[in-house]
């Protein structure tokens, strides 16, 4: 059972900003301070490059970064620790492996399926690539119930099939799309599955094994770690296969030249997709998080996520009645800690803004997915609501009690009817 309150001991933000009800952790999550604590002693007790040197504070840092790579790995189910590669987010790392498949892989055309749940990080890769290799793009819709339509899945995959990008959870919608299923069908045809784990690695237990997924990807700092810290994780036989589309230093093991040729041959994975100096402070402080979340039970997470987003559809509904729009599936079990909804007559922007006022943080606006929007018909976006670890009941309250109040002030001020 995770208790929130004591949880949020942990936070120094909560301390400096007294008050403040944090619901905006689908963009991006507090640190705790095993996590602070941790790129600090990095920086002030080992700081050196990786992989560059034989002096001891070389050897320490690699030391760190390599086991950084090992607990992250250990964390999503990997018994390979090469399968994981550090990026700086889980956009670069989506495009780390559309680019090394449309490389290795693709030709003209061959499909690739996305859905309409798609993040802009999970669809617009293909949309580039689609151009220049003259693959043709497929997508899926979703039902009245804000799932994935798997009918319309099994229809569209085909022979010509070669990728199936999909997210694990929606970021607007909250849905938590059945993985293995969709796995299936690519097995069917021999295609790759590359799952954006974004939403879903900060909030409940993932194994690669299990899923069967051939990619996955996710942010550091949606899930307490440091920004500009993302994971790249290839099934090994794969990141053996796979190209780097990056060139650089590190990412090699030894360059040639001759006959005014340059010749090369690539690093084994990770390095290989790990290009440059990396953010090893950043992957230091990522595993610290691993480590956090793993401690507090990860069944845990997702329990509490999913109970406070049951509580405020339930509470929305309540006080606002026929003049909130809540979109995501109604059984709970189907949804993580994401609610975004409407007041009918207001735009997402000011209902954002009466909250804050009241120091209430939520998101406004389209959340990179504008496309989505557009067949909820919700043309000018969305106010999101997400909930993490630290966030309480009474957070619920605050947001239901809040709205109220100002859609209340909104019909008094005749704004509304």
């Amino acid at each position: 059972m995770l208790n929130p309150e004591q949880v949020r001991q942990d936070f120094p933000i909560f301390e400096r900003r007294k008050g403040i009800i944090y619901l905006d952790n689908a963009a991006t999550t507090h640190k705790p301070r095993q996590v602070i604590e941790a790129v600090r002693h990095f920086y002030e007790e080992i700081n050196a490059n990786v992989h560059r040197g034989v002096h001891t504070l070389s050897q320490e840092a690699s030391k760190a970064f390599e086991e950084a790579h090992e607990i992250v790995a250990k964390f999503i189910g990997s018994r390979d620790w090469r399968s994981v590669s550090f990026t700086r987010n889980a956009t670069e790392s989506l495009n780390i492996f559309a680019n090394s498949v449309a490389e290795k892989y693709l030709r003209e055309g061959d499909e690739v399926v996305v859905t309409v749940m798609e993040h802009n990080s999970s669809i617009l890769p293909w949309v580039r690539i689609a151009k220049l290799r003259g693959i043709k793009l497929r997508v899926v819709g979703i039902n009245a119930d804000h799932t994935l339509n798997y009918d319309e899945l099994g229809e569209v995959v085909t022979t010509r099939t070669k990728v199936i990008a999909v997210t694990h959870v929606s970021n607007v919608l909250g849905t938590l799309n059945d993985v293995r299923r969709i796995v299936k069908e690519a097995s069917q045809v021999g295609a790759l599955v590359v799952l954006d784990a974004a939403q879903s690695a900060p909030h409940m237990p993932i194994n690669v094994r299990e899923l069967g997924v051939d990619a996955l990807a996710f942010s550091g700092h949606k899930m307490l770690g440091p920004t500009g810290i993302g994971v790249l994780y290839l099934r090994p036989d794969l990141a053996e296969e796979l190209p780097p589309p990056i060139m650089g230093g590190g990412m090699v093991k030894e360059v040639r030249l001759s006959n005014c040729s340059v010749t090369y041959e690539v690093a084994d994975p990770p390095w290989k997709f790990e290009a440059g100096t990396a953010n090893i402070a950043g992957s230091i402080g990522l595993a610290a998080a691993v480590q956090y979340l793993t401690k507090l039970g990860m069944n845990n997470v997702r329990s509490h996520s999913m109970q406070l987003a049951e509580h405020a559809v339930r509470r929305l509904r309540e006080v606002l009645e026929d003049r909130v729009v809540i979109y995501g599936p109604k059984d709970p079990s189907l949804r993580i800690g994401i609610v975004s909804f409407n007041i009918n007559g207001v735009n997402p922007h000011i209902i954002a803004s009466i909250l804050d006022s009241e120091g209430i943080a939520v998101r406004s606006g389209f959340h990179c997915a504008q496309h989505l929007h557009q067949v909820l018909g919700a043309h000018e976006g969305s106010v999101r609501a997400s909930f993490y670890i630290y966030n309480t009941e009474d957070d619920v309250e605050a947001l239901a009690s809040t709205l109220k109040r100002g859609v209340d002030e909104l019909v008094r001020s005749g704004v509304l009817r």
